[in-house]
């Protein structure tokens, strides 16, 4: 059966992770849902991966529909999240066209967008019309040329925004959240705090579940492999199945991600 935001939020209540996987076309969807990811995430780090971006800006509206569409026509079980991308949620009308191309053309399951004080009003109204929505605080991509890549959370000052951000965003309406590069104590204490589901990139392993890029955990990323990811296919023989599978069987029994895979 298809895994619905109903089963994620239990399996939070129960303590089962999560296991979360980008992933941007049908092929790749259909081995996820062969290895039982439970979510796949349709990021802007297409833009990356894919089309050898320098950033995430880039991507546009149009081919983040397009890549979401791709890989729905094989998702037969995971939660789909697409990224709105930058500048598409500029304000309320923009999010509001934005999500219903991911949902009705791309037929994804939920949106994703980022920041805090500046999207409550954009989750707000999506939520009030019934889309489904995930937020990501932390590490922002798509605010890489004015923030850089780097920690957030270390100090107390922003710690405390990051807690107070994700207790507001849940309470206009998000269901789910993404903490990139977060320290692990702070995910925690925000993962405790809030009853949706909260998924991890570089945020330790306390949070409900662990997001990883696609060609990370196959070892063929383009540069320097980040700090909180791990190559699972030099451990699986040279197969895409059993690196997907290990990287799952990880994630759920709490092995990933390990000290070294922290950006404290």
């Amino acid at each position: 059966m298809k895994i619905t935001l109903s089963k994620l939020k239990k399996m939070k209540q129960a303590g089962q992770k999560i296991a979360c996987l980008t992933a941007y076309d049908a092929t790749m969807a259909h081995w996820c849902n062969e290895a039982k990811v439970e979510v796949i995430l349709v990021g802007d780090s297409l833009g990356m991966v894919v089309q050898g971006q320098d950033t995430t800006l880039p991507v546009s509206l149009e081919e983040m529909t397009y890549h979401t569409r791709l890989v729905q026509r094989k998702n037969t079980h995971a939660w789909c999240i697409a990224d709105l991308p930058f500048l598409s949620d500029f304000d309320v009308p923009s999010a509001i066209r934005s999500a219903a191309a991911l949902m009705k053309e791309g037929l994804a399951n939920m949106v994703k967008l980022e920041g805090g004080q500046r999207a409550l009003p954009i989750v707000e109204a999506l939520s009030n019309m019934g889309v489904p929505v995930c937020g990501h605080l932390g590490l922002l991509p798509q605010s890489v040329e004015k923030n850089g890549y780097r920690v957030t959370g270390r100090d107390e000052a922003s710690a405390n925004r990051l807690m107070a951000d994700a207790l507001a965003l849940e309470k206009a309406g998000a269901e789910m959240l993404v903490l990139e590069c977060v320290p692990s104590a702070l995910a925690k204490k925000i993962t405790d705090a809030v009853s949706m589901p909260v998924i991890g990139i570089g945020a330790g392993k306390e949070t409900d579940g662990q997001v990883l890029v696609m060609t990370d955990i196959l070892g063929v990323t383009i540069g320097t492999m980040p700090k909180f990811a791990k190559n699972f296919l030099e451990a699986s023989s040279g197969s895409i199945q059993q690196a997907i599978t290990l990287y799952v069987k990880e994630v759920k029994q709490g092995d990933f991600p390990s000290l070294e895979h922290c950006v404290d």
